[in-house]
């Protein structure tokens, strides 16, 4: 059943736990303590990704960890999931399979699971690790203080925010992604009522993501009259790198656009004067060619918003072990917080 944070872990700050990072292709997990410094200071104990293809239930990918790692008993875990949570179930139809939170916590024997969305996550990562590192895309090169979005394409479209604030701010989930496309060429609207041939909706997450880029290269090859030669993002993104497929570069070139509208559009509605960190290794393996597309000119937008959109600065970062240190952070924070609980994403009965 759904019930508050009891403050099981309050007080017991070398209490291992479970935190786990679950996206669409991907799952990385770790087994992890609050170090000395409480929940600024979390300590990594183990750290292994997992193809999630590979296992028939997350029940048991997390077993997997548990068995190769942990040495004793650990009854509470922290998910960071792609999607959103419903009652106790995770909703997403990027995940290879459903999440029923009851079952994982009978599965693995835990008196305690609790979920938040995976750039959640990542956008309390923001608050240590995430925003020690990255490369600088555009605008000032200095990191400044306001709202700090976190955005990574990767088999979905992902994005959060976090506001600075007393005990660490505030982290605000999004499913932005799943906002309406909007070409901006006339190249582009041709490629849209290819996707959308009897018009509809089409959302940002099905032109900006690993999926995305593939639809992209095979409407363009339609466009073309050419038959596509290439069936993975990846040889997609190859190709453009090597100049080797004229369909590849000008995929990768309209992603790259429609991500620097995407981020602008999110820049203007949160006013992130505290900079855009864009999260994933999709990005930083094309980072030369992000760098020399139109995403910055597109993240300007137009004269009215290019005032505002200039001081901000963008970054390409690592998606990496920030999202296990993010969710491990927020877990930590509402143990140690006398159990005010930011939602109720917790399922638990204790045995």
């Amino acid at each position: 059943m759904a019930n508050e944070h009891t403050d099981r872990l309050a007080g017991k700050p070398a209490v291992p736990f479970l935190a786990a990072d679950i996206g669409g292709t991907h799952a990385r997990v770790a087994l992890m303590r609050a170090g000395p410094d409480g929940v600024r200071g979390v300590e990594t104990l183990a750290y292994r990704v997992y193809a999630c293809a590979d296992f028939p239930m997350l029940s048991d990918l997390l077993q997997a960890f548990v068995d190769a790692e942990v040495h004793a008993p650990v009854k509470h875990c922290v998910l960071a999931c792609a999607g959103q949570i419903m009652g106790n179930e995770v909703v997403n139809d990027n995940l290879p399979w459903p999440i029923h939170l009851t079952q994982l916590h009978h599965a693995l024997g835990l008196d305690e699971v609790a979920v938040l969305n995976d750039f959640e996550a990542l956008a309390y990562a923001l608050d240590g690790s995430l925003a020690e590192g990255g490369r600088h895309l555009c605008g000032p090169d200095a990191h400044a203080t306001g709202p700090t979005l976190v955005i990574g394409p990767g088999t979905g479209l992902g994005a959060a925010a976090h506001v600075p604030g007393a005990a660490g701010g505030l982290v605000l989930a999004t499913e932005a992604g799943q906002m309406d496309f909007a070409p901006n060429s006339v190249r582009e609207r041709e490629v849209l009522a290819t996707l959308a041939p009897e018009g509809g909706y089409v959302p940002f997450e099905h032109i900006v993501s690993g999926p995305g880029l593939l639809s992209l290269y095979v409407a363009l090859c339609t466009l073309d009259d050419v038959a596509p030669t290439l069936a993975m993002p990846e040889a997609i993104t190859t190709a453009a790198l090597a100049h080797s497929d004229v369909q590849a570069v000008e995929a990768v070139d309209i992603f790259c656009a429609s991500l620097g509208s995407f981020a602008g559009n999110l820049a203007m509605a949160f006013m992130a004067a505290g900079g855009v960190y864009l999260a994933g290794g999709f990005l930083s393996s094309i980072f030369e060619l992000l760098k020399r597309s139109a995403f910055e000119e597109r993240f300007l937008h137009g004269r009215s918003a290019r005032a505002l959109l200039s001081q901000v600065p963008v970054w390409v970062t690592e998606h990496g072990h920030h999202g296990v240190h993010g969710a491990a952070q927020w877990y930590l924070r509402r143990g140690m917080s006398n159990g005010a609980a930011l939602r109720p994403a917790i399922v638990g009965g204790g045995a």
